[in-house]
């Protein structure tokens, strides 16, 4: 437990400049925070799709396979909390971000290192209240809590009121980390690096923490209102006790939209590195993109209402939701747009990264074009509730988000472990990522539109061959996603060593050793044009890119 600072400095790096777990689970370094959430956050994911996969595999047969009704209810509650409260939400930023954001912006650390490390904590007791839930006979009401579910003692599980608790803890480590994120990208950009000088990844980042920031007390509130409720019997969302379940989904989901953009905007900002990096070619339309982010932040504040098409809501307040759910596409077309103008005539490399980012832009385009359908009045009211909405949700969310979150690993694995992975072995897995999550979903599109509910334990035999084929395809993403946890695993004792700059990139953090040094950077690094790949070439020696020896750097 003693802490060991390494005798080598020549060596030294962030990895090894104190030892033992005391001066990991203590520390203050952003980037040894980073990989700690990026651990626990790969065990909640693990967990949760051992319950997905327990799901898949109950919907073998029409009577199901494997569960009671009851289990099969925990098994999808449990499987859709702990992804999204667990995993999608603070993936990129909390692991990824941690790790990065600095060193893109040539820091030394976040604003508030102290805070930073105390919503590390909090999110591993937000975990810990989670496996609490569990152990107290489990939770049944689904991942939206929705009332009277969660109100009904009798009916429910005895592991709501830990579970809400987690989920109210979870919320605090969103606020402080984008409280910190977002002082960071203020006050501590270097000299020279103007507001449209920043990487993309800033941006989406920046976007998203104001999302943390002012949407989150909002379900904080919400799930402190349920458990006073469920514990003293008020009246606030039980219309038994004189309280209203639709004000409850307003308020769930005045955070909850909001918070599907604090899955993808950040997914959306690696996208923009990888599909710069990876084609060899400036970014086409940088200050939209930037922009675009921005506005995605504004506009999701404003379209909750979506979700409550059926709920009771007036047929004039569902037109303006459908309306404004409508206008909030125009951003997120912008980056599609953009990406696929960058990608023309650059010189691209399919490495693993790059796949991951032209599997996010297929998938994307694909959960954004069936949001179009749910936000047609017309048409929600028959697919609503249905596994079209399932199909749609796991594109955007699970098949964007995730995928962009797996990217970015790949991206900035050399840099966080200072080794190269098999590209082969990574090449492959993607394929099985990206084909075995579309012959999952995508077939729930079709029985969606043919009317499967959702949440159902049993159905008509005549959905059985789409939910065979589903579950084939779920052990197909599960095969690839197993198979990258080993060659990224191997690599870190067996990969060879990967070099400072391995892709060509131009951001600060490709400036600095693989693996960062304990502050990061010797000296201030030098600002430029992020996105202007010409001033590099490849060195063969190095197996990376060097400075072309002809180009000054910037400020020479």
């Amino acid at each position: 437990m003693t802490t060991i600072y390494a005798k080598n400095s020549s060596t030294d790096n962030y990895l090894n400049h104190t030892k033992g777990i005391r001066s990991w689970i203590f520390t203050l370094d952003h980037k040894r925070i980073g990989i700690m959430y990026l651990i626990c956050i790969l065990f909640a994911f693990l967990l949760g799709g051992i319950f997905a996969m327990l799901i898949r595999f109950h919907l073998l047969t029409p009577e199901g396979a494997i569960m009671t009704q009851d289990q099969y209810n925990q098994a999808f509650t449990v499987h859709g909390a702990v992804m999204v409260f667990l995993v999608i939400i603070p993936a990129v930023p909390a692991a990824l971000g941690n790790f990065v954001l600095p060193i893109m912006l040539g820091a030394k650390d976040v604003a508030f290192p102290k805070l930073n490390l105390f919503s590390w904590w909090l999110w591993v007791l937000g975990m810990v209240f989670f496996l609490i839930s569990l152990a107290a006979g489990g939770i049944d009401t689904g991942w939206t809590f929705y009332t009277p579910y969660s109100i009904d003692k009798a009916s429910s599980m005895g592991g709501v009121i830990p579970v809400l608790i987690g989920a109210f803890v979870l919320g605090f480590s969103s606020i402080f980390t984008g409280m910190n994120f977002i002082v960071t990208i203020h006050r501590l950009r270097p000299v020279g690096m103007t507001w449209f000088r920043m990487p993309l990844f800033l941006w989406a980042t920046y976007a998203t923490a104001i999302i943390q920031v002012l949407a989150t007390p909002v379900i904080g509130i919400t799930l402190l209102l349920l458990i006073v409720e469920r514990s003293f019997g008020i009246g606030i969302f039980d219309p038994a006790l004189g309280g209203d379940p639709v004000l409850y989904q307003h308020f769930f989901w005045f955070y909850s939209h909001p918070a599907v953009y604090i899955m993808i905007l950040p997914a959306m900002g690696i996208v923009s590195e990888l599909i710069a990096v990876h084609s060899h070619r400036h970014i086409f339309g940088y200050k939209f993109i930037a922009y675009s982010s921005i506005a995605i932040a504004m506009f999701g504040f404003l379209v909750w209402g979506h979700h409550m098409f059926t709920s009771g809501q007036s047929q004039l307040v569902n037109i303006i939701f459908s309306f404004i759910t409508f206008s909030v596409s125009i951003p997120s077309a912008i980056k599609v747009f953009n990406w696929l103008a960058t990608l023309y005539k650059g010189s691209i490399s399919l490495n693993t990264p790059m796949l991951y980012g032209l599997s996010f832009i297929f998938i994307f385009g694909i959960g954004g074009l069936t949001g179009i359908h749910c936000a047609t009045l017309n048409t929600d009211i028959h697919l609503h509730d249905s596994y079209f909405i399932v199909a749609h949700f796991h594109y955007v969310m699970m098949g964007s988000a995730l995928i962009g979150f797996i990217g970015g690993i790949h991206h900035w694995w050399p840099k966080m472990t200072g080794k190269m992975y098999n590209e082969a072995w990574g090449r492959f897995a993607c394929i099985l990522v990206f084909v075995g999550f579309n012959v999952t979903f995508f077939t729930q599109f079709m029985m969606g539109s043919r009317g499967m509910p959702r949440r159902y334990a049993t159905y008509d035999p005549e959905f059985q061959t789409y939910h065979i084929v589903s579950t084939i395809g779920s052990t197909i993403l599960a095969i690839g996603f197993f198979i990258t946890a080993i060659y990224l695993i191997h690599s870190i004792f067996k990969g060879r060593k990967a070099p400072t700059n391995p892709w060509g990139g131009r951001s600060l953090e490709w400036q600095c050793p693989s693996p960062p040094p304990w502050d990061n950077f010797a000296e201030q690094p030098e600002v430029g044009d992020c996105y202007d790949f010409s001033v590099l070439e490849w060195n063969e020696k190095e197996q990376g890119y060097d400075w072309r020896k002809d180009v000054a750097h910037p400020g020479e």
